[in-house]
C-alpha cells in the first residue's frame, strides 16, 4: 500500500460519521423556521449534474473581441493581486498556534464565499417554483457543478459535505476555536439580522468586516459584481511556503493537521485547477463586448480583493498584540 493510500485511509478514519452532526447546533427544526432564504434546505435532488457534453473545467480562458482594444474587455485587478500573493502574512504563519488563530479568521471567508456561491446560484439559474428556464443555460449548467462540488464535495469515506464543513471539521481537529462562527450560524439559524449575529457572534472584528464587505455586494442585486467578486475576491494562491507547514504538521501530528491538509488538497484541486477558469467564463460571457460591464466588474474584484489584503493586515496585526 502507498504512503497516500496510508494517509487517504486514515483521513477517512477521521472523517468517519461526518454528516449530519458535523454542525451540532444545526437541526429539522433550524430549517424550517421561517426565517426566509437562510434557513431554507437544499434540494437533495436540484443539482444532479448531466453526464453530456464537455467539461467546462477545460475551456481555455475567454479573450476580448478581436475588434475592441485588448483592455477593453479585460479584468484590470491592477496591483491587487500581487499585493495579496505576496502578502508578509504567509511568512508569519510558522507554528502550529498562528495557523490555529488564522483559522479562526478565515473560517469567517470561507462561510461568506459559500453565500457568494448560492447568490450567484439564485442570479444564474432558477432557484424558484414554479421552476422557469433561466435565459443562459450553459452558465445554469457551469454555476450548478460549481455548487455541486463546494456543497457536497467527496470525503475520504466516501461521505459528502460542504467546503465549509470540512473547513469547520478541520478547525476541531486542529484545536482551533470554532465558537465564534457556530455562534453565528446559530444565530442567523435562529433568524437574527446578519448585522446583529456579526455584531452579537465575538468573531474577530477583522473578519466581521470582511463578511460585510461582500454582503453589500451580494445586496446590490448586480449578476456581473456577485460573479466577479466569487472569482476574482478569493485567494487563489496557496503560496508553497503555506504548504509545506500544513503538510510538516500533518506529517507530524495526521489527527491533528490530516483533516486541514485534505482540505488545502481539495481547494487546489477544485478551486484553482477547475473552478477557476469556469468562472472566468460565465465573467466573460455576462460581459461580453461592453466596456462598461468589464469595468464594473473590475472595480469588484480590486475591491474584495482589497477587503482580503485587510483581512490578512487583521490577522497579523493579531499576531503582534
Amino acid at each position: 500500500m502507498t504512503s497516500s493510500q496510508q494517509r487517504r485511509m486514515r483521513l477517512g478514519r477521521l472523517f468517519r460519521g461526518f454528516g449530519p452532526a458535523l454542525i451540532r447546533h444545526r437541526s429539522d427544526a433550524d430549517y424550517n423556521n421561517g426565517s426566509g432564504a437562510s434557513s431554507a434546505r437544499p434540494s437533495s435532488g436540484s443539482l444532479t449534474m448531466p453526464t453530456t457534453d464537455a467539461r467546462p473545467q477545460h475551456a481555455p480562458t475567454a479573450q476580448p473581441p478581436r475588434h475592441l482594444p485588448a483592455n477593453a474587455c479585460a479584468i484590470d485587478l491592477g496591483s491587487t493581486r500581487e499585493r495579496l500573493i505576496h502578502h508578509p502574512l504567509y511568512a508569519l504563519i510558522d507554528r502550529a498556534d498562528r495557523l490555529r488563530l488564522f483559522m479562526e479568521h478565515h473560517v469567517f471567508a470561507v462561510w461568506d464565499f459559500q453565500s457568494l456561491l448560492k447568490a450567484m446560484q439564485q442570479k444564474l439559474t432558477c432557484t424558484s417554483i414554479p421552476w422557469l428556464p433561466t435565459p443562459d443555460p450553459e452558465a445554469r449548467r457551469l454555476v450548478n457543478e460549481i455548487v455541486l462540488d463546494e456543497e457536497s464535495d467527496e470525503l475520504p469515506d466516501g461521505g459528502h459535505a460542504s467546503h465549509f464543513e470540512l473547513y469547520l471539521q478541520s478547525m476541531r481537529h486542529a484545536g482551533a476555536n470554532t465558537g465564534p462562527i457556530e455562534r453565528l450560524l446559530d444565530l442567523l439559524s435562529r433568524g437574527a439580522p446578519l448585522a446583529q449575529a456579526l455584531t452579537t457572534c465575538g468573531g474577530p472584528a477583522t473578519a466581521c468586516d470582511f463578511v460585510r464587505r461582500s454582503f453589500e455586494v451580494i445586496e446590490s442585486g448586480s449578476t456581473r459584481r456577485i460573479v466577479a467578486a466569487f472569482t476574482y475576491g478569493r485567494e487563489d494562491v496557496i503560496p508553497d511556503m503555506f504548504r509545506h507547514l500544513v503538510g510538516s504538521l500533518a506529517a507530524e501530528h495526521p489527527a491533528a493537521w490530516g483533516p486541514f491538509r485534505f482540505y488545502l488538497e481539495r481547494h487546489i484541486a477544485h478551486d484553482d485547477e477547475k473552478h477557476a477558469p469556469v468562472c472566468r467564463r460565465i465573467v466573460a460571457r455576462l460581459c461580453g463586448d461592453d466596456p462598461a460591464h468589464w469595468a464594473e466588474a473590475s472595480e469588484t474584484a480590486r475591491g474584495c480583493l482589497e477587503s482580503r489584503i485587510t483581512l490578512w493586515d487583521g490577522i497579523a496585526e493579531a499576531w503582534r498584540s
